[in-house]
């Protein structure tokens, strides 16, 4: 009997506990709010306003569009958002996996999907077999037929990659196009240039030898299905290799209409030399999951460092006192380096990507040098881009 009345007054007090602890929770969800409205989450929360937001976007440009009115440029804080996210840490995840050795098996449904996608064109392929290809690194990198991309003999001046002209023609006030209507800074773009016996006012005729002569440029945008390698445009001398650390935004024509100076912000190698009319530079622009961009006769270049200083750049020079001459083999042949540099033949293999990128070749040429192309249009290694 006394137990049971026991477990009767032990039953009662419980209850009367939860029901204490029920009004006081009760009572502090009136007082805040909180037991009644749900726990914010960050992730969804900032996919939903930044899909709202891109909506808005989309539907305010196409109206201009309709209208015939440019896009407007991406303001400082969007692009600001856009460089602070982790390109740079994902395109070097990207570079490792596209290292991983894939199964055998494996090999010709993924090869075959990305094929499929981008339109790549296998017959061209030096190895057509799919299964001879170990990972996505070496599919990416795939070589040419040689007999693919005869070299243009009537061009002083050919197409250096695979790709879609961007925009073309001659550098005015110092700013080139990357697009139509979007410009950047020449002098951000090539960095500092110190030319002995120059002294002038405007950063394009600081390059330019001869007052007959014109500061030209082409760009060349490589999309993710073309041949990713890059040759040599002209017969001209390397002098200079400069490397550009920064970020790794996309340069799809689509983004490279929205963000003002984005050459100027993404890491590139800038080759600077001499050719018969002047000054001539190409530069490979990178890209995201383009973190890796190779020059075959400078093993010493390291591009997509985890760390680097902001504005900073490094230089390599190729040009040496004395006599001294090197020798060497790269993948584009055999390379020679004497005094004056590095010289190059028209259409040796130069470099390449890790998947599609940019080519912007900047040259002086006699003022009525004259372009063989067409905004937009598709063009291939060893194609004539011009010639007086």
């Amino acid at each position: 009997m006394a137990t049971a009345l026991r477990r009767v007054c032990s039953g009662v007090t419980s209850r009367v506990s939860l029901l204490n602890c029920s009004r006081q929770t009760l009572q502090r969800s009136f007082n805040t709010g909180r037991g009644f409205l749900p726990r914010p989450r960050p992730l969804p929360l900032l996919l939903v306003t930044g899909g709202g937001y891109l909506g808005y976007h989309h539907f305010r440009t196409r109206d201009q569009q309709d209208d015939g009115a440019p896009p407007p440029l991406a303001t400082p804080t969007q692009v600001a958002l856009y460089r602070s996210f982790p390109t740079r840490l994902l395109s070097r995840a990207w570079g490792r996996l596209n290292g991983v050795e894939l199964p055998t098996w494996l090999r010709k449904p993924v090869y075959s999907l990305y094929i499929w996608t981008f339109g790549v064109n296998m017959q061209e392929a030096a190895v057509e077999d799919l299964h001879h290809y170990r990972n996505l690194g070496e599919f990416f990198r795939r070589r040419l037929k040689p007999a693919v991309r005869p070299l243009c003999a009537t061009s002083c001046l050919i197409s250096p990659a695979d790709g879609r002209i961007l925009h073309f023609g001659r550098v005015k006030n110092s700013e080139v196009e990357q697009v139509k209507g979007v410009t950047y800074s020449l002098e951000n773009f090539l960095g500092p240039q110190n030319r002995q016996g120059k002294d002038s006012s405007s950063f394009r005729d600081l390059l330019l030898s001869s007052p007959e002569n014109d500061l030209f440029h082409v760009v060349i945008y490589l999309a993710p299905g073309d041949y990713h390698c890059f040759h040599s445009p002209t017969d001209w001398r390397v002098e200079l290799r400069r490397h550009f650390p920064g970020v790794l935004m996309s340069v799809n024509p689509g983004v490279a209409r929205l963000v003002k100076e984005l050459f100027c912000l993404n890491e590139r190698v800038a080759l600077t030399g001499q050719w018969q009319h002047g000054f001539f530079s190409l530069t490979a622009v990178g890209a995201t999951n383009v973190g890796s961009i190779r020059v075959y006769f400078d093993q010493e270049l390291q591009t997509n460092a985890p760390r680097y200083r902001k504005g900073s750049f490094y230089d390599r020079s190729y040009v040496v006192d004395g006599d001294q001459v090197l020798t060497g083999t790269s993948e584009g042949g055999l390379v020679s380096i004497d005094g004056g540099g590095v010289a190059l033949q028209k259409g040796a293999a130069l470099g390449e990507f890790n998947l599609g990128s940019t080519i912007v070749l900047l040259f002086e040429a006699p003022k009525d040098f004259s372009f063989n192309l067409q905004p937009g249009q598709r063009i291939r290694v060893g194609e004539g881009l011009g010639c007086p």
